[in-house]
């Protein structure tokens, strides 16, 4: 990777920019976002719809081409709902479409390009309604979710449990397994004996999270000089 040469300062104008934009646009697209929120990229994150809930700690990352979509499509006006817990990363091109209810647990990670959703949004002979069964998803806390993985109506996930890249999740998965496959099927447990460290034990204290990032970045940009990055800005080829 190649060093970034923005000033100390420089970064942390950015970083206070990114901040008052989600603030600006993203809180009051929910019901309730946490504090010490990080969204990266938040120009391409969308929250749509009512009753979206989202804890502290949250992750989200956007990218132009793989933009995070979290929207409430109710079967009435202000109805069906999305509760994101604290500590959930959230990974660029992830979709979350809720009919009814979509419950995220805490410390899930939801990596690249994963899709849940409760409903098939079209009956299969009646193409114009949903289906009137409500099948709602629950994930549960510290659950992984992997690579272009799908959680489909109906479906509740234990906690700690990993459902592996591009398996197609069906069935409700029991609490403390691996889940590959389409359709998923368990394919190995874990011994929850073993302990798990969570997302909740890293954000355990953020405010002095915080002050040790913001002391890294200081020792690694402050060094950089105006100069050097305008200079890297006008002519990208040269890093010296």
């Amino acid at each position: 990777m190649r060093k970034d040469l923005r000033p100390y300062w420089v970064k942390k104008i950015y970083l206070r920019l990114r901040y008052l934009y989600a603030e600006h646009f993203l809180r009051p697209a929910c019901d309730s976002l946490g504090d010490h929120h990080t969204i990266m990229n938040p120009r391409y994150v969308s929250i749509s719809g009512p009753n979206i809930s989202i804890g502290k700690c949250v992750t989200i990352i956007g990218e132009r081409a793989k933009p995070v979509k979290l929207g409430v499509w109710g079967r009435e006006p202000e109805s069906g709902r999305i509760d994101v817990g604290d500590y959930v990363l959230i990974s660029p091109g992830s979709r979350l479409s809720a009919s009814d209810e979509i419950r995220i647990g805490n410390s899930v990670m939801i990596a690249n390009s994963v899709y849940i959703t409760d409903s098939d949004w079209h009956g299969i002979y009646d193409r114009t309604e949903r289906n009137a069964r409500i099948m709602p998803v629950h994930i549960g806390d510290n659950v992984w979710l992997g690579d272009h993985a799908m959680v489909l109506k109906g479906v509740t996930i234990g906690e700690n449990s990993v459902v592996a890249a591009k398996a197609v999740v069906t069935k409700d998965v029991p609490a403390n397994v691996i889940v590959a496959g389409n359709p998923a099927r368990v394919v190995k447990e874990l011994d929850p004996g073993q302990g798990f460290k969570t997302r909740a034990d890293y954000f355990a204290d953020p405010d002095s999270l915080e002050r040790y990032y913001d002391g890294s970045e200081r020792d690694w940009w402050g060094k950089n000089s105006v100069i050097n990055w305008l200079r890297a800005l006008l002519f990208p080829t040269r890093r010296d």
